[in-house]
């Protein structure tokens, strides 16, 4: 592994991030790397790096160069973001300063999760990105924006691209497929106990890390209406149609 890189895990939003992300950060940890959260408070980047899981927010010049700088001192760590590609980004990808992979899912389901979640939320009298949705229709309208971003980060040249249904499938064969990625030794000490860690047949109990409550495939097909199911394939049915998601 290259110990003087930054992975950037990018993701659509409910579509297996967190689950990837503690799989990605936990593997360079145990090829040598450190923990997200030690760049965050050694080097005073709180404002830039926020939440449970050390979310970027955006890659603009303000945010994407203190993140990076730590490699100046410190081995491989791992960031997340949700956000779209930018030009600078572009730039310390091509030189490979930065690493990136990227996971979606099919956008109904994540869309579906995001409402769900949200309300969830409001009911518990908490707020996040999620809680402003308060219906399917406002939920497809979010997630017109990550859909157009997934496309930026699927095209982009040497970010190594996951199926949110192919990850949960297909999980060893995904898993060796990130490992052979990241420049990791499979057989190095610690790497199967990762990836056995993050298995998505956990037990709830053994399960932490992986940030999905339901995550069925195709859950959306039993709970939009049929004019819901017109709204996503108006908005979605492109990207859809591109990347194997039945209607």
């Amino acid at each position: 592994m290259n110990n003087k890189q930054m992975i950037l895990s990018v993701g659509m939003p409910r579509a297996g991030t967190g689950w990837i992300y503690n799989l990605t950060q936990d593997l360079v940890i145990a090829a040598g790397g450190v923990d997200a959260k030690y760049i965050r408070a050694r080097y005073g980047l709180k404002r830039f790096l926020t939440e449970v899981n050390c979310n970027l927010g955006t890659v603009s010049f303000y945010r994407i160069i203190p993140s990076v700088l730590p490699l100046l001192f410190e081995p491989a760590y791992v960031i997340k973001l949700h956000a779209e590609r930018r030009l600078l980004a572009d730039k310390l990808i091509k030189i490979g300063l930065i690493k990136p992979t990227y996971i979606f899912r099919d956008p109904r389901d994540a869309l579906l999760s995001a409402y769900e979640y949200g309300q969830r939320m409001t009911a518990k009298g908490l707020v996040n990105a999620f809680t402003p949705l308060k219906t399917i229709e406002d939920a497809i309208e979010f997630m017109d924006f990550y859909v157009a971003s997934a496309r930026g980060w699927i095209s982009l040249p040497g970010a190594l691209v996951t199926k949110y249904e192919d990850l949960k499938g297909n999980y060893d064969q995904e898993a060796a497929r990130l490992i052979e990625f990241l420049d990791i030794d499979p057989s190095q000490p610690g790497i199967q106990g990762v990836i056995d860690k993050y298995r998505p047949d956990q037990t709830p109990h053994h399960s932490q890390g992986m940030h999905f409550v339901k995550g069925k495939v195709g859950r959306h097909r039993q709970s939009f209406s049929p004019e819901q199911l017109q709204l996503c394939k108006d908005r979605f049915g492109d990207f859809l149609a591109d990347y194997g998601y039945p209607e």
